[in-house]
C-alpha cells in the first residue's frame, strides 16, 4: 500500500481529461494521475521546488495498478470518500475535485442543488440524488461550518477586486437576490472570470452582473426559492 510518495519531478502530460505526472523516487518512476489544478501550476511554473510530495491512493484493478495523486491528505480522504459511494468510480471522483473545492462541494451537497452537482461530467440525476443522501450524513460537521470556510477559502488580497465583489453582492441583493444564493455562485463565479481583466477596466462590471444573474436564474445558486 502507498500511502504517499516524496521525490524527483520527471515528466508532466495530459490524455484526454486526464493528469498526469511522473515522479522519480529512489531510482523508480511512479505515473501519478493528478488534479487539473496542481498540473498547471507545475506546468506554469508556478511550483518551483523539484520535489514534489502527494498523498496517494492506490487502486488495484485486474490488469492494472493505479495511482492517484493530492497535494493534501484532506483531498486523498475526501476522494476516498466519494468512491465508497454506489457507483461512483475514480475518474467521477476526480473530475468532483476538478470541477469544485471540497468546501464548495460540501455545500453543494447541504443545499441540495443537484443542478450543481450534475454539472460534473459523469453524474446524473440519479447518482447526484444518491451522492446527496449519502454525503449528508458524512460531512455534517463540516457541512456546519461552511460559512466560514467559504469566506476563507476565496479571500482576495486585491483590495480593488475585493471592492469589485463586494459591489456584485450588493447589487444582486438589491435586485432582490437571496444572501445564501448569491454565497452560493461567488465563488464560482470568482473561479470563472479573470478578475484582472474586471479590475483594469470597470465597464466588464455589466458582464459580470450578468453572468451572476444568469447563474441565479437558472437555479445554480438555489436555496430557498
Amino acid at each position: 500500500m502507498i500511502s504517499w510518495i516524496n521525490g524527483e519531478f520527471v515528466e508532466l502530460w495530459q490524455t484526454d481529461q486526464k493528469f498526469f505526472i511522473l515522479i522519480n523516487c529512489q531510482g523508480l518512476g511512479y505515473e501519478i494521475q493528478i488534479l487539473e489544478s496542481f498540473f498547471i501550476k507545475l506546468k506554469t511554473n508556478q511550483i518551483s521546488n523539484k520535489k514534489i510530495t502527494l498523498w496517494i491512493k492506490h487502486i488495484k484493478k485486474e490488469d492494472s495498478d493505479l495511482l492517484f495523486g493530492f497535494t493534501s491528505k484532506d483531498q486523498k480522504n475526501f476522494f476516498i470518500e466519494i468512491l465508497n459511494i454506489r457507483g461512483v468510480g475514480s475518474q467521477i471522483g476526480i473530475a468532483i475535485l476538478n470541477k469544485f473545492s471540497i468546501t464548495e462541494f460540501i455545500n453543494a451537497i447541504k443545499t441540495q442543488n443537484k443542478k450543481l452537482i450534475c454539472s460534473v461530467p459523469g453524474i446524473g440525476q440519479k447518482m447526484s440524488d444518491r451522492l446527496i443522501l449519502e454525503l449528508k450524513s458524512k460531512f455534517k460537521s463540516e457541512i456546519q461550518f461552511e460559512d466560514e470556510k467559504v469566506r476563507d477559502e476565496f479571500e482576495i488580497k486585491d483590495p480593488e477586486i475585493n471592492k469589485i465583489i463586494e459591489d456584485l453582492n450588493l447589487t444582486l441583493q438589491s435586485l432582490n437576490y437571496k444572501n445564501k444564493e448569491i454565497k452560493t455562485i461567488l465563488p464560482i463565479i470568482i473561479k470563472e472570470v479573470d478578475l484582472i481583466a474586471i479590475k483594469e477596466n470597470n465597464l466588464l462590471f455589466e458582464n459580470l452582473l450578468k453572468l451572476a444573474m444568469n447563474y441565479l436564474d437558472n437555479d445554480i445558486g438555489n436555496l430557498a426559492r
